[in-house]
């Protein structure tokens, strides 16, 4: 690995101790990872302003908020090997000028096809920042204590961007015009481009060869239809062509795996896959993204069409789980320095299996109370699991692959998303049409929201059918996170970072 930044000076035997230009460096780091995971979901508020200025098709639509995730999660193994051959800090400022001008391009888009692609480069620019973000952490701190404290920030600020993005979408649509929640992108982006030369060593892996171009290609071909395919199923069921998607985007990932194993200096490391503490981490962390994931579907459905709250006060709501975030993460990092970190993670998966437990009692009575405090219980369990799940993920893997190593890891999680939103959703779905009464309405027993047209005595069985679905979902995720557990417990134990 090339350093031409020099080491922060070691404070005794062992690993360099970092010191406060490290953590300088990291708290600009922390802007960008903040605002690309908040632009997968800034949209929800910003869409009716959009629809009613550009106009979109139903089709348009879908891809305006889609596309965003979709090209993100393709290209995120690609940028991440890029960047270890390279240079993780070249590709992490071109990743935030890509994302300023597209930020730009978005805003003032005209029509629905500009902004489509503006959002596409906004996928792009942020396939190139989050594994570099996450690389430069295993460069910034080699000590493995201080390393941990850093990588739960990062896992904290990633999961309160998510969280954040409708809220802030909410307030800026209020005051201003739909553009505005493109361009508070481009403080932090500007800060970062003037910074980041100053602060953040440039870093690479000593690879020999060429960027295999064909790897990169079968890496897009494999997850970019594989995760839409996965998301059209669960929003609309069964239908060839979504499934053929899957079909494919599996079979080009058996193409792409087959030509890793063959190549010298591959893109993904399968070896390093086959170590517990590699393997079985980004195993936990996708586990952990079908839950969050499948299960917020529905929560965000029972706080509007349910207890009928708008879209920003359901927000506001929301944000309500992540004190428990804020409280857990950093309790299991301490925890994990103290004892086998094996158990620390089985401990908050136990934890997030009881906070959906306690959801799956809710009914339509229940207090709002302790939905949000459910919610915080498994909120805070997941995330604690999750960062010791990317702790020891970024420390198993070696410097000079630590761009590819975290990009694998945040391709698991987005693959975790699509499958929870598939799994769990298939299963709600079905609890809620069995519950329905059988003269309902077809639109009404396929879904609340076509429920919500009709009649008051059908909109009430609809909402009890789905609260029914939701505690159905809830036990679902409940039951994997104890899976979770034990799979933690099983393949994690004694595993260092």
């Amino acid at each position: 690995m090339t350093l031409t930044a020099p080491p922060e000076p070691a404070a005794g035997p062992g690993p360099a101790r970092a010191g406060r230009r490290a953590w300088t460096a990291l708290g600009v780091l922390m802007l960008p990872l903040l605002l690309v995971s908040m632009d997968v979901s800034v949209l929800y508020f910003a869409l009716p302003s959009i629809s009613a200025d550009l106009r979109p098709g139903a089709t348009q639509q879908l891809w305006i908020l889609d596309i965003y995730g979709f090209v993100l999660a393709g290209l995120l193994i690609t940028m991440g090997a890029l960047g270890d051959r390279v240079g993780r800090r070249k590709v992490l400022l071109g990743g935030t000028a890509l994302f300023g001008l597209a930020s730009v391009a978005a805003a003032y888009a005209h029509t629905p096809g500009a902004l489509i692609g503006a959002r596409a480069l906004l996928g792009i620019g942020g396939a190139c920042l989050m594994p570099a973000t996450l690389a430069l952490i295993r460069v910034l701190f080699t000590d493995p204590a201080q390393r941990a404290k850093a990588i739960t920030l990062w896992t904290t600020v990633m999961a309160s961007g998510i969280a954040l993005g409708p809220v802030v979408s909410g307030a800026l649509v209020e005051h201003f015009w739909w553009g505005s929640v493109f361009l508070v992108n481009l403080p932090a982006m500007a800060l970062l481009l003037v910074l980041g030369p100053l602060l953040l060593p440039e870093s690479k892996g000593a690879f020999a060869g060429r960027f295999d171009v064909l790897s990169a290609a079968l890496s897009l071909g494999a997850l970019l239809p594989l995760i839409h395919g996965i998301k059209e199923l669960a929003e609309d069921g069964w239908a060839p062509l979504p499934a053929g998607a899957v079909c494919a985007g599996l079979l080009v990932g058996l193409l792409f795996v087959r030509r890793q194993a063959r190549l010298a200096h591959p893109m993904v490391d399968l070896a390093l896959l086959r170590n517990r503490a590699y393997g079985g981490s980004v195993l936990a962390n996708l586990l952990a993204m079908a839950a969050t994931v499948g299960f917020a579907v529905f929560l965000t459905q029972y706080l509007q069409s349910v207890l009928g709250q708008s879209p920003f006060e359901a927000a506001l709501w929301s944000l309500v789980p992540t004190a428990g975030v804020l409280a857990a993460a950093p309790t299991a990092a301490a925890l994990a320095r103290k004892t086998d970190r094996a158990y620390v993670m089985a401990g908050g998966f136990l934890a997030a299996a009881a906070g959906f437990a306690w959801l799956a009692g809710v009914d339509r009575g229940t207090p709002l109370w302790v939905v949000i405090a459910a919610g915080a219980l498994y909120a805070g369990g997941l995330v604690s699991a999750m960062t010791l799940a990317n702790e020891l993920t970024l420390g198993a893997a070696p410097p000079e692959r630590a761009g590819s190593a975290a990009a694998v890891l945040e391709s698991g999680a987005e693959l975790g998303g699509a499958l929870g939103m598939a799994l769990l959703g298939a299963l709600g779905a079905a609890v809620y049409t069995g519950a329905m009464p059988a003269d309902a309405p077809a639109a009404a027993r396929e879904t609340l929201g076509g429920a919500l047209t009709t009649g008051p005595e059908v909109i009430e069985a609809a909402r009890t059918a789905f609260v029914e679905a939701m505690g159905a979902v809830a036990v679902g995720a409940s039951v994997l996170m104890a899976a979770s557990a034990v799979l933690s417990l099983v393949l994690l134990r004694k595993a260092r970072p």
